[in-house]
């Protein structure tokens, strides 16, 4: 009798520390994702805010060695600049978190720009659907003169587990890092962001600029909730076992 109830007693005490564990990892989830909210929330803000400001003149390149992502990402500047004939890079992209008019599947076109003072600053000019890629299927939308640019400052993006290796070979990339395509391309710029252009609009509106847009998902309210509610769930559980045990050994 004795080797009995000291078994149902052990059963009873890893429940509960099971049951403990669980209700505290869920809860703990559950906070995350309301401080996830008011990340998302305060980066929303932060880009809306940089977003609907007026263009500013682009820094000067003595000033560039002081930018960062942080502090810079998302001005929206303004300066003049020749395009260098015959160079870009694509960009496969599938869609875009900043352009709702990005339906389907196409290519970032990505050129070297010279400012009056020699310098060169990599521009994504647009965007062009896949049956565009080739560039002499749009030769009216390669600007010939100097032109005022006008658009955003962007820092190049990080590589996920998941994205494809680039295809230099076929002059296709997969990320918009301007360091490593300017390298491959042997673009000889210094700047360390790109700038996404929203303007001027070419002749025959390829590839096609556009201002961008916070559409950002903010869904973490809809998570907190789903974890606290699994942890509710799980006590509840928990709570009708332990009753059952008690009635039995009544």
């Amino acid at each position: 009798m004795n080797s009995l109830r000291e078994k149902r007693r052990g059963g009873v005490v890893e429940a509960t520390v099971f049951a403990v564990a669980g209700i505290a990892i869920l809860i703990g989830l559950g906070v995350w994702q309301l401080d996830r909210k008011v990340w998302k929330e305060n980066l929303i803000a932060q880009l809306t805010e940089r977003l609907d400001a007026a263009p500013s003149a682009l820094p000067a390149r003595s000033d560039w060695d002081r930018l960062t992502q942080d502090k810079d990402e998302f001005r929206r500047v303004t300066f003049p600049a020749q395009f260098i004939g015959g160079e870009e890079a694509l960009v496969y992209a599938a869609g875009s978190a900043l352009r709702s008019d990005i339906k389907g599947p196409g290519y970032f076109v990505l050129a070297p720009a010279r400012l009056p003072g020699g310098s060169i600053v990599i521009v994504n000019r647009g965007f062009v659907p896949v049956e565009r890629k080739d560039p002499a299927t749009r030769t009216a939308g390669l600007p010939q003169d100097v032109i005022d640019v006008v658009g955003v400052m962007r820092w190049p993006e990080a590589r996920g587990t998941f994205t494809p290796a680039d295809e230099p070979q076929n002059n296709v990339w997969y990320l918009r890092d301007q360091k490593a395509i300017a390298q491959a391309k042997k673009w000889d710029t210094s700047a360390p962001f790109y700038i996404d252009q929203e303007s001027p609009v070419p002749p025959g509106s390829l590839p096609l600029p556009a201002k961008l847009e916070v559409h950002l998902p903010d869904n973490h309210l809809q998570y907190a909730i789903t974890w606290f509610g699994l942890a509710l769930a799980l006590a509840g559980v928990y709570v009708v076992w332990l009753a059952g045990r008690f009635r039995r050994r009544a």
